[in-house]
C-alpha cells in the first residue's frame, strides 16, 4: 500500500542525481565556515552567491523530477499539499517552536517518496514566506532543510506500517525537528559577532582561524542554550502529537488521493 504513491514523482537515475547535487550544494553552503583556511579575526560574509545559486539549482531539481513523470493531477496535488503546508506555518507562526508545517511534510514525503518530499519542502516554505512575509537571506536555507525533511521521510523503510509506521514516524519527526533547528543555527551563527547569553560564561561567537573542534564545540553550546530546549523541542512535540493524533487519517487519504494520481514510470525510471 505504501508503495503505490511513489511513482507520483518518479526519480530516475538522473533525477537521484541531481538530487544529490542540491544536497552537496546546500551542505557546503552551509558549512563553509567552518571548512575554510580564514585569517584570525577575519569577519565572515553571509555567502551570498550560494543564496543567489541555490535558487538556481532547486528550480534545476523541480524541472528534472518533474520530467520524470508529474501530470497535472500530481501538479495540482503538490499545489494543494503547498498551499495547506503554508497555512499551517501561518497558523503557528513558529511560536514557541509551534510549528504544524512539518507534520504533513512528512507524511507526504512517507506517502510520495523522496523525490516528492524534496519538491514539498522548497514550496512549502517558499509558500509560507510570501504568506507571513518571510522572504530574505534565511529563505534559501530554510528552502532546502525542509526538502531534506521530505526527502528523508520519503527514505524510510517502506515494509513498515500500522502501529509501526506511526511510531517510527514519529522517531523521524523528533530527529527532523532537532535537526532542522542545528542546521538553521548554522546558517546563522558564523556571521553573528559577540554572542552573549544570559548565565553563561564564555565566547559562543564563530572564531576565525581557531580550530574546526573548538568552533564545533562553541557551537553545540550555542545550540543547547538558546534553540534545543525551546524552539527545537517545542518544535519535536508538536511534529509528533500531529503525527499521532492525525497521522493515521492523514496517511489514508494521501495513499488514495496517490491512488487517483498515479502516473506510470517512463522508461529508466525507478519508483
Amino acid at each position: 500500500m505504501s508503495d503505490v504513491a511513489r511513482v507520483a514523482v518518479p526519480l530516475r537515475l538522473r533525477s537521484t542525481m541531481v538530487l544529490g547535487v542540491a544536497s552537496a550544494t546546500g551542505l557546503v553552503m552551509l558549512g563553509w565556515p567552518l571548512l575554510v583556511d580564514v585569517a584570525p579575526q577575519q569577519q565572515l560574509q553571509p555567502p551570498f552567491f550560494f543564496l543567489a545559486l541555490l535558487p538556481l539549482v532547486v528550480l534545476v531539481v523541480l524541472a528534472e523530477v518533474s520530467e520524470g513523470g508529474m501530470d497535472s493531477r500530481v501538479l495540482a496535488l503538490l499545489g494543494v499539499l503547498s498551499a495547506a503546508n503554508a497555512l499551517l506555518r501561518l497558523l503557528g507562526a513558529g511560536t514557541a517552536g509551534i510549528e504544524l508545517v512539518f507534520f504533513l511534510l512528512i507524511l507526504a514525503g512517507r506517502v510520495f517518496g523522496p523525490g516528492f518530499g524534496f519538491v514539498l519542502g522548497c514550496t512549502s516554505l517558499f509558500a509560507s514566506a510570501l504568506l507571513t512575509a518571510g522572504v530574505g537571506p534565511w529563505l534559501p536555507y530554510q528552502m532546502i532543510v525542509a526538502a531534506w525533511v521530505g526527502m528523508g521521510a520519503g527514505m524510510l523503510p517502506r515494509k513498515v506500517g500500522g502501529r509501526k509506521e506511526i511510531v517510527m514516524l514519529v522517531g523521524y519527526a523528533v530527529v527532523a525537528a532537532y535537526g532542522y533547528g542545528i542546521l538553521m543555527n548554522l546558517s546563522g551563527w558564523p556571521y553573528a559577532l559577540g554572542i552573549a547569553v544570559p548565565g553563561y560564561e564564555g565566547e559562543l561567537s564563530f572564531v576565525p582561524g581557531d580550530p574546526l573542534s573548538e568552533n564545533l564545540q562553541r557551537f553545540i553550546v550555542y545550540t543547547l542554550v538558546t534553540s534545543t530546549a525551546t524552539w527545537d523541542t517545542g518544535r519535536a512535540i508538536t511534529t509528533s502529537l500531529a503525527v499521532i493524533v492525525l497521522g493515521p487519517s492523514i496517511l489514508t487519504t494521501l495513499r488514495r488521493a496517490a491512488r487517483r494520481a498515479v502516473v506510470a514510470p517512463l522508461p529508466g525510471t525507478s519508483g
